[in-house]
């Protein structure tokens, strides 16, 4: 049986996630990073590419394409923000509307692996034209990011423990 993925919300505009995953943070970094591979977990993500054979590293942009049921595809573009191999990977979608990060924290049975979803300020606003009530719609966004992180995680861990073997 996978563990349960923990998830805390400390505000309207934050959500994360935690699982212990039986692998190296290293190898979890490394799978994460490649963000061309975070179709394979993600509920909404299909694929993802380096914008001009960047990688990653601070300042790298990609975008990414998406869908949901009851949407239409859309396709995204983010740059990295943190990139330290083993510790943290995080980038911000669309400029600076939403920061995605992984964290990657050795623990006695492998590393957790924290993954977080937070509105920037700038988000607020961009949020805006698409919802009437903007605090709705960032609740609405914050239910989706809560269930992808889930999904995500308890993906990724099945992925990198196969591996690890």
């Amino acid at each position: 049986m996978t563990d349960p993925v923990a998830i805390v919300q400390p505000s309207p505009t934050e959500v994360s996630g935690s699982i212990v995953v039986a692998a190296p943070a290293e190898l979890l970094y490394d799978m994460i990073s490649d963000i061309g591979r975070m179709g394979e977990w993600s509920p909404a993500c299909r694929t993802c590419w380096w914008d001009e054979n960047n990688g990653p590293t601070v300042g790298s942009w990609f975008t990414g394409r998406n869908q949901v049921e009851g949407r239409d595809p859309w396709e995204t573009r983010s740059q990295v923000v943190a990139a330290d191999r083993g510790r943290e990977f995080a980038f911000a979608v669309n400029g600076n509307v939403v920061r995605w990060g992984y964290t990657f924290e050795p623990v006695e049975s492998g590393t957790r692996v924290t993954e977080s979803w937070t509105v920037l300020p700038e988000g607020v606003e961009a949020f805006r034209p698409y919802f009437e009530d903007v605090d709705a719609g960032i609740a609405l966004r914050a239910g989706d990011a809560r269930a992808g992180i889930s999904h995500t995680l308890a993906e990724l861990k099945a992925a990198a423990e196969a591996r690890a073997r």
